[in-house]
């Protein structure tokens, strides 16, 4: 292990003997001819990457792609197949609820019990157990058997108590999406202070905007391997491609590659030549349907890149069917240049009916709307969904196809004004 890296796989499988009857892994162990009676489970397969000290790490992909077992590997818990796992320093995981509890014992019995696995004194212990009751904040359920908390009692205690014990390495998995709206604003205050302290953060979780906003980089798994370990932006991207079954990790020349069965040329802006696509815009889907012509307009119907507070703008789209669809659903996404999802909306939110299009036919939509973004720089997202039968196919995607900026002479916090009115009475 590098002397640098906190952490460190290297091409870690872990499998897992599936046996189809109770007696077959007896049958399996007394065989004179070392029969096999089982199948080969790959919960992970060949996964390698090197995190330093200080590095926030998202780890996400679907569900059943191996998130967690990477995650138990790396606290200790299981132990490889093949590979080598490596972490420097002691390691704070909150896993499943209650991993690490005694359900017997009692919420404070269980801190000092940790403590004393981690190496802590019983003095060392003591003298944070006030801070521990502070901020799991459960009143005298503290004094009560674990096996009567809650969900929520059990992340706010074993998030206090993995803080408190002072880890070179946090591990999360998926722990603060059970807490109230108060006990997470706490739990990701306290993961910026220990990214300010150079610690180590793991954190797996569904929620993108927290992968986009709290890490340096993220691991996408999926069905045990690894597909992408890089910046937090790319590879939620990828991940989404996942979702919708587009993903091809073969490179693609230009700045419009089309993924699946049906591959299409890539779209063009509308209007001035000077407004050209994006070129590290990503593009993909199954090829039903093609954005063939995009573009944004100000209010006086002209292509622009700069919008102006208080002004209308409309976001249009020229769409060819290439086979018979059923309702499609037009969308519009605006992200800011980290990847955050800022604001958007389609066909389906707004109830609107869009009909039936058969092989050969287009469409023209058009989103219009009055801008009272803070002034900044954009990219804009288009797609063509919808669903066949209970799942959501994508048609065509264009992320990020267009970057653009908006001026405000408005003072406002955040990203927008929200065009309040103000009264004041005197008493």
């Amino acid at each position: 292990m590098s002397f640098m890296n906190a952490i460190q796989l290297e091409h870690v499988t872990k499998a897992y003997k599936l046996y189809h009857h109770p007696g077959d892994r007896l049958k399996e162990a007394l065989h004179p001819g070392r029969k096999k009676y089982h199948q080969d489970f790959f919960a992970l397969r060949d996964v390698s990457l090197a995190v330093q000290p200080g590095e926030t790490i998202g780890i996400i992909g679907r569900n059943g792609s191996g998130k967690s077992t990477l995650l138990k590997l790396i606290a200790g818990i299981l132990t490889p197949t093949a590979g080598m796992v490596a972490a420097r320093g002691k390691v704070a995981a909150l896993l499943e609820l209650g991993a690490g509890f005694n359900l017997e014992l009692t919420g404070l019995e269980n801190f000092y019990f940790n403590g004393i696995l981690l190496g802590y004194t019983r003095r060392e212990m003591d003298a944070r157990r006030e801070a521990v009751i502070a901020f799991a904040d459960i009143g005298d359920y503290m004094d009560q058997p674990v096996k009567h908390y809650s969900s929520g009692m059990f992340v706010r205690l074993a998030f206090a108590v993995a803080i408190q014990v002072d880890p070179d390495i946090l591990i999360v998995d998926e722990a603060l999406a059970v807490g109230d709206l108060n006990f997470q604003a706490r739990c990701f205050r306290k993961l910026d202070e220990f990214r300010a302290a150079g610690k180590t953060v793991l954190l797996v979780t569904h929620a993108l905007d927290s992968v986009l906003r709290y890490c340096s980089r993220t691991m996408v798994l999926d069905k045990g391997g690894m597909v992408i370990a890089a910046d937090s932006k790319k590879a939620v991207d990828v991940y989404k491609q996942l979702l919708a079954n587009c993903y091809d990790a073969a490179p693609v020349a230009g700045p419009a590659p089309v993924a699946g069965p049906a591959p299409v040329a890539g779209p063009a802006p509308s209007g001035e030549a000077s407004l050209a696509a994006n070129p590290d815009a990503l593009v993909y889907g199954e090829g039903h349907a093609e954005i063939m012509e995009y573009g944004l307009f100000d209010e006086h119907n002209k292509p622009t890149r700069m919008l102006q507070y208080g002004r209308r703008f409309s976001v249009r789209m020229k769409v060819r069917f290439n086979a018979e669809v059923r309702e499609p659903i037009f969308a519009f996404t605006i992200k800011d240049l980290k990847g955050t999802e800022l604001t958007g909306t389609n066909t389906q939110f707004k109830q609107v009916p869009t009909g039936t299009f058969r092989r050969g036919d287009s469409v023209s939509v058009e989103f219009a709307q009055t801008l009272n973004a803070q002034s900044g720089r954009y990219a804009l997202s288009l797609g063509c969904t919808g669903y066949e039968g209970d799942s959501m196919v994508v048609y065509h995607r264009l992320y990020d196809i267009l970057l653009f900026e908006t001026a405000s002479a408005m003072p406002m916090v955040g990203y927008y004004d929200l065009n309040s009115e103000i009264r004041i009475q005197r008493a």
